[in-house]
């Protein structure tokens, strides 16, 4: 009996069967020997989280458009299944067809999230294929990756062939022509990279020398083979022409975003020194209202979703989100679909949209100040003062809201105790404020939930050079946090510290921490990100090995001048902004958004006309 007769049977040993049965409604069935590519888009973590991200979805669907390419979707197996598979000799294999996935001309992994980067390396093995790029043939699939973390693909350099920078609908399609052209003439996976290297926004990891000195740092990064110095990432100028899914694959068991979901716009105005996805995915693009209604409309039709949300890195930032709220919630409201609305911001909150979010369904609300003090603010360049977060909150708690749900970070640049304890102090005011409204609810209490975070110094963005707070301080600030609460209608709520230690490593890496990565995952290691299954002794070993440390990635300043492993990649905005705004964090200066005042970053040149709000 082969492992595709065992598989109905073994499946009911593990917890959710149905995370890898597949035959959901809207999957896409071709014939996979009518095609001439074959890809499978795989998401380094569970089902349940794979298939909530909305880049997959697009992805998906895109290539599935093209009668010459079938795209089958990959997650990765959770440990029960991945020790039936092992024990029973299953290959990883996609869910459309179960087809094993060596099978594949190209795997395309999703790098959502640092502490993944183990599960890609368990996913080739479970496949059958050698995680080193270097051990890999003609007969092997192409490894690819992409997604924000792919800015800094240093890391992950020993496992993958290409990355793909920047958005991925143009730049997914070009390498999957250029795939076939190859493989018509007799596939040679060296001659490919070597193409592939030449379609912009596209970095081959094998085509760059990377030389170091003597205390560790990078002396250069030298193409080769005519390999470009940079590469830029990819941005989709027009996101009215883009395109978009008419439909979604639904699940047969729950996921954690089960709903139709509205890319209302990419890029963001803020500039907050700490937020690498506000640079990145500069400049900021938006949607037209009437097209999101008639997406929106077409998602549900097709799914029979009855919930609908909005995606986007600030909403609220839309330049006619006003208008395009009422046309999205006048569809919903007569359609009778529940609408989910994403945190808002605190300074473009109003009466106006407080009541379009009561017509959606009154739930509690979410603002992010980030810092609990003004001059910590300013130093983020959060642009929100205090007066604008109670403004907020008496808006809110005049509209009926007793609960507010407030984000902050723990060890940002500068940040002293007494910026800590601001956080609490800035809670428990608007704990006062609510007692002090004569028009406030009645008969209710209020309350106050504070999450907080551990702060990540991230590749692109002014906060890059700086070190993190050590393990130790950053335990010491969460002691002092949940000290200073004094009032019941304050909660405090916080990360686990190791795991925000561990993603500080990973995302300023460079090629060394690759061996490190591969120690860490023949140690046992995935999941990292789960609770359950991080082992932070393992990882500090798997560094050890590689005469690598902590605190050499995490709490290291780095000095202005130094070579960063990321600097070959061109995300648009120029360093020297990143330099600018580092100057101006540690002198307390804010800078405008993008609207108020351009602030020289250098995005525009990302676009055809050089002006972001053309």
């Amino acid at each position: 009996m082969n492992w595709k007769e065992q598989l109905p049977s073994l499946l009911l040993k593990v917890q959710k069967p149905a995370r890898y049965t597949g035959g959901e409604l809207n999957a896409v069935i071709k014939d996979k020997n009518a095609v001439k590519t074959r890809i499978a888009l795989c998401f380094p973590d569970t089902y349940e989280v794979g298939m909530s991200h909305l880049g997959l979805k697009i992805l998906y669907s895109l290539i599935n458009q093209d009668e010459s390419c079938y795209a089958e979707r990959v997650y990765a197996p959770w440990v029960d299944f991945e020790e039936i598979m092992r024990k029973y000799h299953i290959p990883l294999y996609s869910l459309e067809t179960k087809s094993p996935l060596k099978e594949f001309d190209v795997l395309g992994f999703s790098l959502q999230y640092e502490l993944s980067y183990t599960n890609i390396l368990n996913m080739l093995d479970l496949a059958g294929i050698d995680p080193l790029a270097k051990n890999r043939g003609n007969d092997d699939p192409i490894i690819q990756a992409g997604g924000p973390c792919a800015v800094n693909p240093e890391p992950l350099a020993d496992f993958v062939d290409l990355f793909q920078l920047g958005e991925g609908e143009e730049i997914m399609m070009e390498m999957l022509r250029l795939h076939q052209k190859h493989k018509a003439m007799g596939f040679d996976k060296k001659a490919f990279l070597r193409d592939a290297a030449k379609i912009p926004g596209i970095y081959v990891p094998s085509l760059y020398d990377v030389t170091y000195k003597k205390d560790g740092t990078i002396a250069a990064v030298t193409p080769k083979d005519d390999a470009p110095k940079t590469v830029r990432k990819r941005i989709i100028e027009d996101l009215n022409a883009v395109y978009y899914p008419e439909t979604f694959v639904v699940p047969y068991t729950e996921v954690i975003h089960d709903r139709a979901v509205l890319e209302v716009m990419r890029g963001c105005i803020r500039g907050c020194r700490f937020c690498q996805a506000g640079f990145i995915y500069r400049p900021m693009r938006a949607k037209d209202p009437d097209l999101l209604c008639r997406q929106g409309r077409d998602l549900c039709e097709s799914t029979g979703y009855d919930e609908m949300s909005v995606s986007s890195l600030s909403t609220s930032d839309h330049p006619k989100v006003e208008e395009m709220l009422s046309k999205i919630i006048a569809y919903t409201e007569k359609e009778k679909i529940s609408l989910s609305l994403p945190s808002l911001r605190v300074d473009n909150f109003s009466e106006s949209l407080l009541e379009k979010i009561n017509r959606v369904g009154k739930t509690g609300l979410t603002f992010a100040p980030e810092a609990g003090t003004q001059r910590l603010r300013d130093v983020i360049n959060k642009n929100v003062t205090e007066d604008e977060v109670m403004e907020t909150c008496k808006i809110a708690f005049l509209g009926g809201y007793t609960s507010v749900k407030l984000y902050f970070m723990l060890g940002l640049p500068t940040e002293t105790l007494e910026d800590v304890k601001g956080i609490v102090s800035l809670a428990e005011r608007i704990v006062d404020l609510y007692y002090s409204l004569k028009d406030r609810p009645k008969g209710k209490a209020p309350s106050v939930s504070v999450s907080v975070s551990t702060f990540v110094p991230k590749p692109f963005t002014p906060f890059q050079w700086c070190a993190q707070d050590d393990y130790q301080t950053i335990v010491q600030k969460q002691k002092a946090l949940v000290e200073t609460v004094k009032s019941k209608k304050v909660s405090i709520s916080w990360h686990d510290v190791s795991t925000s230690v561990l993603e500080g490593v990973v995302s300023r890496g460079d090629r060394r921490l690759g061996k490190a990565i591969y120690n860490a995952w023949k140690s046992g290691c995935r999941f990292d990100s789960w609770d359950e299954c991080f082992h932070f002794e393992k990882w500090k070993q798997a560094l050890a090995d590689a005469d690598l440390t902590i605190e050499e990635y995490a709490n290291r300043v780095r000095k202005e001048d130094e070579i960063l492993p990321w600097d070959h990649i061109d995300v648009g905005v120029r360093k020297d902004f990143f330099l600018r705004e580092w100057e101006k964090a540690k002198a307390g200066k804010t800078t405008p958004n993008c609207v108020e005042q351009c602030a020289g970053c250098g995005a525009n040149r990302l676009l055809k006309g050089g002006k972001c709000f053309a």
